[in-house]
């Protein structure tokens, strides 16, 4: 397993490519398995396809997926079908299923030089997988979800992506990785190499603190806050989840420094005291505690042992978030208010919200 050495933020040690980096010719004659067809695997089967690399997808006979992909004019087989006609395969199936169709399906049929492929590091990095040591182990991570990856390929464009290679038994498992990275559209964009340990971290770590725990926390309690002091609650929507797409495009497109520079100088102001007030070396100590419990494998081993209970409290938390008052008041305004994609509301029966 590889291990990601500490540096500085502002050391610059990226080591991007592009599409001169990348040789398809790797890829030639090369039958590809996509295993799975949700997110990321239909974007990467499609994009291959339209790269002309040879692509079968496997899935359970009983998988809706077989006919969406059938229709979109892949050629599709049971898992293990694909498995065993396959040079590389990429395994593209969740997380917590990655292991028993690893070793159900896939495990069987790997010969000596063959590439098993990962967009996300979790089952190796945590070493949920018996890996022959006879094979090429890379990643390929678009920094985007896959309905995404699909657009941007069909525009012309394409996906960011992360590259690494945790076992090299070819000596040409980069050369491999680039080349799908080209099929999919990457590097035209721009891929970064990485290491398994690296992205699966830094992945768990931003979704957690930033992208889907911190952000989603803020934004209930700063609408909790203001609906229990008297406001609106759809005022509360508007200032605490709806300008959040605005500041956070502004981000995107020019940094931090690009959003305080398109703000009002008040909105900047409350900003640098109210992120001092709320992000304070008490949150700090606790996005800490997360990052160990990620890295010494307490996470990973808390998730893959709700999923094996049937994922109660999973379920339980995703009920509630689905009742949130924030829920109701969101669906009800979007109804009535043409903000998403230019569309135009539905007119109201009643002059309730």
């Amino acid at each position: 397993m590889t291990t990601p050495t500490p540096h500085s933020p502002d050391q610059p040690t990226a080591r991007l490519f592009y599409e001169d980096d990348a040789d398809p010719s790797h890829l030639s004659g090369t039958t590809v398995a996509i295993i799975g067809y949700g997110s990321q695997g239909h974007a990467h089967a499609l994009n291959l396809k339209d790269s002309g690399i040879d692509v079968v997808v496997g899935l359970r006979p009983d998988s809706a997926g077989w006919q969406q992909a059938a229709d979109a004019g892949l050629r599709v087989a049971s898992v293990a079908e694909a498995a065993a006609s396959a040079r590389l395969i990429s395994l593209l199936v969740p997380d917590t299923s990655q292991a028993a169709v690893f070793r159900d399906s896939i495990a069987p049929h790997l010969e000596p030089g063959d590439t098993l492929l990962f967009a996300h590091g979790f089952n190796v990095r945590y070493e949920l997988l018996e890996l022959p040591t006879d094979i090429d182990v890379v990643m390929v991570a678009p920094k985007s979800p896959g309905h995404r990856v699909r657009e941007l390929y069909q525009q012309g464009a394409g996906a960011p992506a992360l590259i690494a290679v945790e076992q090299d038994a070819t000596g040409c498992a980069h050369a491999t990785a680039l080349a799908y990275a080209h099929g999919i559209g990457a590097t035209r964009a721009g891929v970064l190499e990485t290491t398994f340990a690296e992205e699966t971290e830094t992945d768990l770590f931003g979704e957690q603190a930033v992208l889907c725990g911190g952000v989603t926390g803020l934004v209930r309690s700063a609408f909790e806050v203001l609906v229990s002091a008297g406001y609106q609650p759809e005022v509360a929507y508007f200032e605490c989840l709806h300008e959040l797409k605005l500041i956070v495009d502004l981000m995107y497109r020019g940094g931090l420094g690009e959003m305080w520079h398109s703000v009002s100088d008040t909105a900047e102001h409350g900003g640098y005291e109210g992120g001092a007030r709320l992000v304070d070396d008490e949150t700090r100590r606790k996005m800490t505690e997360m990052l160990t419990d990620i890295r010494d494998g307490s996470y990973a081993r808390r998730w893959i042992a709700e999923d094996d209970r049937g994922r109660p409290d999973f379920e339980r938390r995703r009920a509630a978030e689905q009742q949130h008052p924030i829920e109701q008041v969101g669906a009800r305004l979007r109804q009535r208010i043409a903000f998403l994609d230019g569309a135009r509301p539905a007119r109201p029966v009643t002059a309730d919200v």
